[in-house]
């Protein structure tokens, strides 16, 4: 009897087909959306403003090993002012680049016919996104964080999918009972043994503190409030934290004005003062000229203000974010005085090693970057004692209720951001009476307890 044709789908679907996990899955059908929003006021952060957001959402259907099947969705804001910031590039190149990238994703995975777990599909998938990205010509080469962020709602639509075939959580999937290989295939071997379900909880935490997100623009006063939007949202930072009963604050800097970025601090720690105390984050975006400039300010806050100081949870991200080009901007003397986290550097396991080294003591996990890469970050933050926050793209909708089911379900983390409520309330609209714990802030917290769903918890 003649050998049955090798054909390019066998050969690549060989090596997962051996394991035969009956979980499985495959996917069998693709399709991408877009949604576009405008800013109700800008937002600004790194020296740029972003007005208006581009949202993908995709949608997927998938398959086990015997033909059963169900549906996925993931959703994420393609932000290109944040993932690929350009000197040169404008903001419609940048975000064209991205558009590209992810139709050349959706093809690519359509044509795909391995079997696996979405951690195992998205490792063996992420090489071939970036090579797909190294294709793309606009005049720069398109940064690695910017391929996450658009390959990031793909991850999320297998996820969701996978866990809805199994009619459970997806956070309830990643266990051995799941997953073909432990996570020394997607870390290093000191994780030998070891699963995802070691660093999650398997049910969510039914509080997570919002950090309320003050733009290096905003007005924070009444006084400071010079073109009014008039849409009966808050206009000034006291009128946030009555409205939402908010205390925590991310503060927005621009790093490259340390008295002014000093004086902006103790202006917003004044203004919170009149409605309540408050715990602070500060936020660099990579704009800090060195570690030097970063530790004068936190010094100086120090004896100024001590309650100000007092208050600081953790800096963010302080200096650019190729640490290999910046090995001089050691954190070692910051992080004595607060934890710093990586934010735009942590694009995988060895930068978040090489952070450690230079000094970074903890880590902010965004779904942006992929539930995958977040799910795995969370386990090498916990295994090395590290910090963990974790923070958002201006996530409305399917991509903070995801975000949030990250939050609620890492051990430890100190907070989540969440200020789509804030700049683009359009985009949560169609959200808000599904899930009024996650959308409506009333005491400073968001309600997680709900997100006990099937999939990622956006049903």
């Amino acid at each position: 009897m003649p050998r049955p044709a090798l054909t390019r789908r066998s050969l690549l679907a060989a090596p997962l087909l051996m394991r035969a996990n009956p979980r499985d899955i495959r996917v069998v059908n693709i399709r991408t959306k877009e949604e576009h929003h405008r800013y109700r006021t800008p937002y600004m952060f790194g020296g740029r403003q972003v007005s208006q957001v581009t949202l993908l959402n995709v949608y997927v259907e998938v398959e086990n090993r015997s033909g059963q099947h169900a549906a996925g969705f993931g959703s994420m804001p393609l932000g290109n002012v944040w993932s690929f910031p350009s000197a040169k590039l404008s903001y419609d190149q940048t975000l064209g680049a991205m558009r590209t990238l992810a139709g050349k994703i959706r093809d690519f995975i359509a044509d795909r016919p391995d079997y696996g777990h979405p951690i195992e599909l998205n490792h063996q998938f992420e090489p071939e996104y970036l090579k797909l990205a190294a294709g793309i010509n606009v005049g720069e080469p398109v940064p690695k964080l910017c391929t996450l962020v658009t390959a990031s709602p793909f991850d999320a639509a297998l996820h969701d999918a996978y866990a809805k075939l199994h009619r459970r959580s997806a956070y309830l999937t990643y266990s051995r009972e799941f997953l073909n290989e432990d996570l020394s295939r997607y870390l290093d071997s000191s994780f030998k043994g070891r699963y995802l379900d070691s660093f999650i909880q398997t049910r969510p935490a039914p509080r997570i503190a919002v950090f309320h997100s003050v733009g290096a623009s905003d007005p924070i006063t009444s006084a400071d409030v010079i073109h009014p939007v008039g849409d009966k949202l808050p206009e000034s930072l006291p009128e946030w934290l009555l409205y939402n009963g908010i205390w925590h604050i991310k503060i927005k800097l621009n790093g490259d004005d340390p008295a002014g970025d000093r004086e902006r601090i103790l202006a917003v720690h004044a203004a919170a003062n009149t409605v309540r105390a408050c715990r602070y984050s500060l936020d660099f975006n990579e704009r800090c000229p060195n570690a030097g400039a970063l530790i004068g300010i936190l010094r100086q806050l120090r004896e100024r203000t001590p309650s100000c100081s007092e208050r600081i949870l953790y800096v963010e991200q302080p200096t650019r974010r190729d640490l290999r080009a910046d090995r001089g901007n050691d954190m070692h003397e910051a992080a004595k005085l607060r934890p710093v986290v990586i934010d735009e550097s942590l694009t995988d396991l060895d930068a978040l090693l090489l952070a450690r080294e230079m000094g970074y003591t903890g880590v902010a996990l965004k779904a942006c970057k992929g539930q995958s890469q977040a799910l795995l970050m969370a386990a090498a933050a916990q295994h090395y004692g590290m910090f963990r926050t974790v923070q958002d793209l201006t996530c409305p909708g399917a991509s903070l209720i995801q975000s949030a089911g990250l939050a609620a379900h890492v051990p430890g983390v100190a907070g989540i951001e969440a200020n789509a409520r804030q700049y683009v309330p359009s985009a949560n609209a169609a959200w808000v009476a599904r899930f009024p714990g996650i959308f409506r802030i009333e005491d400073g917290t968001m309600q997680t307890s709900t997100l006990t769903g099937p999939g990622l918890g956006a049903v």
